[in-house]
């Protein structure tokens, strides 16, 4: 087999193989997805953050024309508890009883022959409540206060002592606001059941967990759901876990008998699918004269709804960031009447690099060290956690990359002191260090006997390029065109496959299709091993290199035959093998994986109208092998765009007095535009990573952590004002 150390199609920056598909409408999302008999289900929700519903009228509703049912808790069937996922807890279940714990809660759906019916219906159905005062702002002294949850504090040596005779101290708070998700593409569910089989099309990140999911609430084998997701209209995290308005469409399909059709409106996308929940983190450094950090303690706090169970560690990216021997982290949650937190992109480790990093460069202010020195001086050379060498760092080349790209150099470290016309200038930069996740991952691969192959496998492709990855590495495996390739996922009933989340899925499913396609050349091997008509016979796959569809041997490439060939005249239609990848066993005495970047900001700053303008913004990376140029590269920029909102712009607003979300629309919850967003440079260096038989380390979410630091330091070089809460807006300037 061709070694990855010399690739020919991988790496190469090819267009997306789903592109075609896409820009002319064939991609069916599930929101595209029709049965012959298919009817309409919308949702009625809360208009309180917080009581008891006393009467529910819905009358009105189930008279009106098409309609079909009206369910609520009073007359839902019941369903089992929601299993444990790899993420946690799922989500509470919907209609259990009267309680209404946050505004937009879903208290009933309505189903009618068309969805302009459903609509009309929904506004028919009257809800009494007895409403209670919510329990909104992290700061309230009525919420419920988690200490540790899920005991995931750490602590290494004595930070308390260490920071009480460390020369200088850094010790400030850090308040990010609440986010909503926002993909592109509102979330849809489609389900249908024959007699107890249940097919469901929905905007999901992981079909394999919304699968066992429903076969638990529904009390049906796992064999007896399907969940299918070949396209999502983006995620960003809001697609791993099962929320209530998918069960609820389920059940509706059953209730009713008929295929069940739910499109979540955008306001419903603010208040049913997650969002990253607000944070304040409070975070000591503790550093001798000449940069050495000698203590670093790190605390958060964060919200929780009500009955959530989400718990995205914020100060999980602090203990390996950087060489320091002490360091405690403590993360804490309050429960409160808003919508059940979810994942984002990044979460946690994103939040807790905008306290780290911008603790750190405050501290190279006080210290008048280079802010990129700083870093440097506190290098970890291996894992600070375990003492073990890293599988492979290249971030201290990010930083020196970054900083000759930008032209760092030119940099004067007087704060106020560079100027553009009228428009105060800044510097700023942030380092990251990301701990990638690799879960398992299973996979199906086959040649057939007209030359094409196919992929199989139940992953699922967000966006980020997964479908033209795969299509180049079991090209490059196997000696084929990318053309040739056929790759079919977003099926449960497919080979296990884990979330497009966290980084790990290309990783993941990339292992699993190396070893795939090993098998799958030991099969063809296999097959001619009596075949005294065939040039490979008692050849093993070490002894062969594949090429243009054919096997021939290393020593002498004319000897060889093609894959047609040897299907041909064994009269197969075909040749499959499965491949898994399981990374559990790691490698002993290495620590990681782990990807680093380096980010860099230039902003322009109006300092009479408090006016912020990204001028620049270079990225450095090294998340080992890149797959794809043009993807990879891709997944950068939109998540440093995604950064940029979340700096300057992007806040959920929730009315303290009502619980409600005051901005739930496009209109209203502001998101970066063409013109907020400058070129965005992005460079890649590194080097393979041992750990992963690709060599990949993940390129996910690394593009938007350290992006929010950068951005504040710059702002505090070029104005002198440091600004710790995020959104960084205009009113914070003047």
């Amino acid at each position: 087999m061709r070694a990855l150390s010399a690739t020919t199609v991988l790496g190469e920056p090819i267009d997306r193989v789903d592109g075609p598909l896409k820009v002319t409408g064939a991609a069916a999302y599930p929101s595209d997805i029709a049965y012959r008999d298919l009817v309409h289900a919308v949702l009625v929700q809360s208009t309180i953050g917080a009581g008891t519903i006393t009467a529910i009228h819905a009358e009105a509703a189930e008279a009106a024309s098409g309609v079909l049912a009206v369910i609520t808790y009073q007359n839902a069937p019941a369903l089992a508890p929601a299993p444990m996922t790899g993420l946690g807890p799922s989500l509470p279940l919907p209609f259990r009883d009267n309680r209404v714990f946050h505004h937009g809660q879903h208290l009933a759906v309505v189903v009618a022959n068309t969805h302009e019916l459903a609509v009309a219906a929904a506004r028919l159905v009257e809800i009494e409540y007895e409403e209670m005062t919510p329990v909104v702002g992290l700061d309230n002294p009525r919420a419920e206060a988690l200490h540790n949850p899920w005991q995931a504090d750490m602590r290494r040596g004595d930070p308390a002592a260490a920071l009480a005779s460390a020369e200088v101290i850094v010790d400030e708070t850090y308040t990010i606001a609440a986010e909503t998700n926002n993909p592109l593409g509102l979330f849809a569910t489609v389900a249908s059941w024959e007699g107890d089989r249940l097919t469901v099309h929905d905007s999901t990140q992981w079909t394999v967990m919304e699968r066992q999911t429903l076969a638990t609430v529904f009390d049906i084998p796992e064999s007896g759901v399907r969940v299918l997701s070949p396209y999502l209209g983006g995620g960003f995290g809001a697609g791993l876990r099962v929320y209530p308005h998918v069960i609820l469409t389920a059940l509706a399909a059953r209730v009713v008998g008929r295929p069940v059709k739910l499109v979540l409106t955008r306001p419903q996308m603010f208040t049913s699918v997650g969002h990253r929940p607000e944070t304040q983190q409070r975070m000591k450094l503790g550093a001798l004269q000449d940069g050495t950090l000698v203590a670093i303690d790190h605390g958060c706090t964060s919200a929780l709804g009500i009955e959530g169970t989400n718990f995205g560690r914020v100060t999980v990216v602090t203990p390996p960031s950087y060489a320091c021997p002490n360091v405690a982290t403590h993360d804490h949650q309050v429960r409160l009447n808003i919508p059940n937190p979810g994942y984002m992109r990044g979460p946690g480790k994103t939040e807790g690099n905008f306290a780290l990093e911008s603790a750190l460069d405050e501290l190279s202010y006080k210290l008048r060290i280079d802010p990129i020195e700083l870093r440097l001086r506190n290098f970890a050379d291996v894992h600070p956690q375990s003492g073990l060498p890293w599988s492979s760092n290249a971030l201290q080349e990010c930083y020196r990359v970054g900083a000759e790209r930008f032209g760092w150099s030119k940099r004067s470290p007087e704060i106020g002191s560079m100027r553009e016309g009228h428009w105060l200038v800044g510097y700023g930069m942030a380092g990251v260090t990301f701990e990638v996740y690799q879960p398992s991952c299973e996979v199906r691969v086959s040649i057939h006997r007209d030359g094409s192959a196919y992929v199989r496998s139940a992953a699922t492709d967000i966006g980020t390029g997964t479908y033209t990855i795969a299509a180049q590495l079991a090209a490059e495996l196997l000696g084929l065109e990318v053309g040739q390739v056929n790759v079919e996922i977003g099926d449960s009933d497919l080979p296990t496959a884990p979330q497009s989340g966290g980084s790990g899925l290309a990783t993941s499913l990339g292992g699993a299709i190396v070893d795939a396609a090993g098998n799958l050349l030991r099969a063809f091997l296999k097959t001619v091993a009596d075949d005294d008509r065939s040039p490979l016979q008692g050849m093993s796959a070490e002894d062969v290199a594949v090429t243009n569809g054919r096997m021939a041997a290393i020593e002498d490439s004319s000897v060889g035959e093609t894959y047609f060939d040897i299907l041909e005249r064994h009269k197969l239609d075909e040749l499959s093998a499965g491949g898994e990848y399981n990374p559990s066993a790691g490698a002993p005495g290495i620590a990681g994986p782990a990807a680093f970047a380096a980010r860099f900001a230039e902003v322009h700053i109006d300092p009479e109208l408090g006016l912020v303008r990204i001028a620049r913004f270079v990225t450095v990376v090294d998340g080992g092998r890149i797959l794809n140029a043009k993807t990879a590269r891709s997944q950068i920029i939109g998540a440093t765009v995604m950064g940029i909102g979340m700096t300057l712009l992007e806040e959920t607003v929730i009315d303290s007095a009502t619980g409600r979300i005051a901005n739930a629309t496009f209109g209203d919850y502001l998101i970066p535009v063409n013109a907020d967003v400058p070129v965005l440079d992005v460079v890649f260096v590194g080097k393979p990573d041992e750990l992963s038989p690709v060599g990949s380390k993940g390129l996910g979410e690394i593009g938007l952590v350290g992006v929010s630091a950068a951005i504040a330091n710059a702002v505090y070089h070029a104005t002198g004002r440091r600004i710790r809460s995020l959104p960084i807006t205009i009113d914070k300037l003047l």
